[in-house]
């Protein structure tokens, strides 16, 4: 198994791995721990390997909202077919934040890909955080945001492509607020991080709109640095493991005209810890 780290900050390629032999999941989910991004490359596996891999690290969360695999429900279709415009999370996020315990990661297999274009970008929250001075992660500790699927999934985009063309739907299910800490304790590595992003967090408990406002625009303008990221290039057959406790997440659309099709497996986390 060989592992090339992706940049400085995160993620992490794995060639030579193969996700269905057990005997390699400790080195896996030792470099899962310490890059928060790896792509498992050239793998060649079903929707059963795919999940068999997955209650490996944990018990399989069912998106409310993706449309799904018909033989295989606990799998979401990621799909952007060639005469549509809208990819799928455009937006920096972390995937279920609106969740009371969100998801511990998401496992992306590439199932057809384009010539080219349809990268997904990452970014690091634990390096966010590091890089803010002292007296900022002192303001920071101790506070708490409010994050909700309401104003992403909900009857506000019923109108939107994604839900005209089926891949996204039960915008009556949008109905989760959760509230967590701005900086945590990283549960597997106990690495401080912070824990908002543009897409679900919608405001800082405690202070006013334009306190809150403030501080959250800051910190997302600040950790969209390029020092935070990498991005990941797909081939067909790649398996990639993100954790959403540590990293944010945009897929990059540009590559109207062709098709990208995807099967996403998520496993369930923990409720979070305040550093």
């Amino acid at each position: 198994m060989d592992i090339r780290p992706l940049t400085g900050g995160l993620g992490a390629e794995i060639f030579g791995a193969d996700l269905r032999d057990p005997a390699q999941l400790d080195d896996i989910r030792d470099a899962f721990v310490r890059y928060s991004v790896i792509t498992l490359r050239g793998q060649t596996i079903t929707p059963d390997d795919h999940l068999e891999f997955a209650r490996r690290f944990g018990t399989i969360n069912v998106n409310r909202f993706f449309k799904r695999l018909d033989s295989h429900p606990e799998i979401a279709i990621v799909l952007k077919e060639a005469d549509q415009t809208g990819a799928i999370g455009e937006s920096w996020h972390t995937d279920h934040a609106y969740d009371h315990a969100p998801a511990m990661g998401s496992i992306l297999h590439a199932i057809e890909t384009p010539p080219f274009g349809g990268d997904t970008a990452f970014c690091s929250m634990g390096a966010a955080y590091d890089a803010l001075s002292d007296r900022f992660k002192e303001i920071l500790n101790g506070l708490h945001a409010w994050h909700s699927s309401r104003h992403v999934f909900g009857a506000v985009q019923q109108d939107s492509e994604a839900t005209r063309t089926g891949r996204v739907g039960n915008a009556d299910l949008a109905t989760q607020d959760a509230l967590h800490p701005v900086v945590i304790a990283h549960p597997l590595s106990g690495r401080k991080g912070l824990f908002v992003n543009p897409q679900f967090t919608t405001r800082i408990d405690g202070l006013s709109e334009a306190e809150s406002d403030a501080i959250l625009h800051m910190l997302y303008s600040h950790c969209q640095k390029p020092e935070f990221q990498c991005r990941v290039r797909w081939q067909d057959g790649d398996v990639t493991m993100w954790d959403n406790r540590a990293t944010w997440h945009k897929a990059i659309n540009d590559y109207h005209g062709h098709r990208r099709y995807m099967h996403r497996v998520t496993v369930e986390g923990c409720a979070l810890e305040a550093a």
